[in-house]
């Protein structure tokens, strides 16, 4: 069978689709656009890994920003390569959003997961919280005692210690994010042996 026809066909209707919308923005030109670039562009992001929710949501980002930037295309007729290079860079900015993030570890419910994990008797929450404070530096155990035991808010710690807001804000998340792998091992070990 010959597929030539059907690719040429839906190649022609998705020219008229992009200049019709090229000559006259709105969203009733747009919908055209939407309805034959939206399948496409969740395909294209499933082929990369993405799970059918994510790829419909960076579908959407890139149709938004089609609807938004139209006007800076310069070569109407290369409107579907524009389209999937706008696809490539969403994706890229998404893979550069989860780079960044960082799991860290809720402090204030680390002490009561691991008592009713163990089914053994705990010392008290502070206690076990110095415990896990040997794994951090000096400032960073001082910025947790202060912030976790004394119940200090971020501007206190900062006024009584001199420091930048930002700086308190950052030793408390460095050593949250150092503490993370020990906990989650201490917690998934007394879990097991439950």
């Amino acid at each position: 069978m010959d597929y030539a026809p059907i690719e040429n066909e839906k190649r022609l209707e998705e020219r008229a689709a992009a200049e019709g919308f090229l000559e006259s923005p709105g969203e009733d030109s747009f919908r055209p656009v939407f309805r034959i670039f939206r399948p496409q562009l969740v395909s294209f992001f499933r082929a990369r890994g993405c799970e059918l929710a994510l790829s419909e949501d960076l579908a959407q980002d890139v149709m938004f920003t089609v609807y938004r930037k139209a006007d800076q295309l310069r070569d109407r007729t290369r409107f579907r390569g524009w389209l999937f290079k706008i696809a490539r860079s969403v994706l890229c900015r998404h893979y550069g959003n989860r780079s960044r993030e960082v799991e860290t570890i809720d402090l204030e419910n680390v002490a009561d997961q691991l008592v009713a994990s163990t089914h053994a008797p705990a010392g008290p929450p502070a206690f076990e919280f110095l415990h896990w404070m040997q794994f951090l530096d000096t400032r960073e155990q001082e910025a947790l005692r202060l912030r976790f035991i004394e119940e200090w808010e971020y501007h206190e710690i900062a006024a009584a210690k001199a420091i930048p807001i930002g700086t308190v804000q950052w030793r408390v998340f460095n050593a949250k994010k150092k503490l993370a792998p020990h906990l989650r091992r201490r917690h998934n070990a007394a879990r097991l042996a439950a």
